[in-house]
């Protein structure tokens, strides 16, 4: 999720490393949340689908990435400790060999410790992805065998140097161990889990001969999770790939929108001149509507921003898609500083935590149906308060 998001790598000098045991204790603290949380095990699905969410539904934006390395078991596992009621595992990518494993990008010079590794040293190249000119080492030149080698790392730390406490400690996970993982943590919890799966670059891998939604849809069925009440939903920032997928399984689906002005590259590929303002038109979300059961906008598209980054009015879209038929997941909530929109901002410390809580209420009451969030503890405080209010 979030390869279009333009905050991804806002700067700043970090929190000094002795944080890391507040974010610990912070994290135990959250634990006993787990009450609160389970007070609503019976709205987790139990056969109804995307109907027997909570709402509104709080997704954990790679795991609990506010807190561990991203797209890491351990992130999952918090992010379940935290209350989230999904997680987002993982962004799907393939290797050399055909599997699929859960990494933010394919190129992954940023997200482990591949450049520590001499002799991965002749793999690292420059590609053109989705356009642009990208520098680094690919999954797709890697075995599955070569990248369980790696560590995984985390991908901002100017912003969580807390984070980098737990370099080097998870792999990188595979989707069927995800599932895997999915049907052991349902047992233990004795709740359904859901993940929020995303097919990253659909056409890009599916020109070098990787197709992303027949390997997804091959392990959904052999784990029987390929109906419409299973509690995985499939995501894509292409249109074209989740009208593909609607032909191969049953499962929820949702598109993803980036900017407004930005096109979908499957559409600049097949020479379709739409932008993602065409697609929020009434017209695109009926469209949307016949092969996906919701769309995730960036949060720019519930509320814009003025130009010195401060919330303006929301915009018809959550009543729009509603109409519709479509349910609304945006992306993301954050609680550090430079994520967050200026009127929510506390200081100037890019690492520091603004009113998370304000922001929340902010997008709640637009009637969004859920949220992407680094930090689902404040996410689902935020949602009791908001509700119970």
């Amino acid at each position: 999720m979030g390869t279009r998001e333009s905050n991804e790598q806002a700067g700043g000098t970090g929190r000094r490393a002795l944080l890391g045991a507040a974010v610990l204790g912070a994290g135990g603290t959250v634990l006993g949340l787990g009450g609160t949380a389970r007070a609503a095990d019976a709205r987790h699905g139990g056969g109804r689908g995307l109907k027997g969410l909570p709402v509104p539904t709080i997704v954990g934006h790679r795991g609990a990435s506010g807190y561990r390395p991203e797209h890491t078991l351990g992130a999952y596992q918090l992010a379940l400790d935290m209350g989230a009621d999904i997680v987002e595992a993982g962004d799907l990518v393939p290797t050399r060999d055909g599997h699929l494993v859960c990494r933010h990008e394919p190129e992954i010079g940023g997200t482990t410790d591949v450049a520590d590794h001499p002799e991965f040293a002749g793999r690292k190249t420059t590609k053109t992805l989705d356009g642009a000119s990208v520098t680094g080492w690919f999954t797709e030149d890697f075995t599955l065998a070569e990248l369980k080698r790696l560590r995984a790392v985390e991908r901002i730390p100017a912003n969580r140097p807390h984070n980098t406490l737990y370099d080097g400690r998870w792999e990188i996970p595979t989707f069927e161990e995800v599932l895997r993982w999915q049907d052991e943590q349902t047992r233990k919890r004795g709740k359904q889990v859901w993940i929020y799966p995303e097919l990253k670059h659909p056409t890009y891998f599916r020109k070098l001969g990787l197709g992303l939604e027949e390997r997804v849809a091959k392990l959904l069925r052999r784990h029987g999770k390929d109906d419409k009440n299973a509690p995985v939903i499939l995501q894509s920032f292409e249109p074209t790939s989740i009208e593909r997928l609607n032909k191969l399984v049953d499962n929820p689906l949702v598109v993803l929108l980036s900017g407004a002005t930005t096109r979908p590259w499957d559409f600049v590929e097949t020479g379709d001149p739409r932008t993602v303002a065409d697609l929020v038109t009434r017209r695109g979300l009926r469209e949307i509507a016949g092969y996906a059961q919701g769309i995730g906008p960036t949060l720019d598209l519930v509320i814009p921003r003025d130009a010195a980054g401060r919330l303006t009015e929301p915009t018809t879209l959550v009543r729009d898609a509603h109409r519709a038929g479509l349910i609304l997941h945006p992306y993301t909530l954050r609680n550090e500083n430079p994520f967050l929109p200026a009127d929510f901002r506390k200081g100037t410390d890019p690492d520091a935590y603004g009113d998370v809580f304000g922001a929340y209420r902010a997008y709640f009451a637009t009637g969004i149906d859920g949220v992407f969030t680094d930090h689902p503890d404040t996410g689902l405080l935020a949602r009791e308060d908001f509700v119970n209010n």
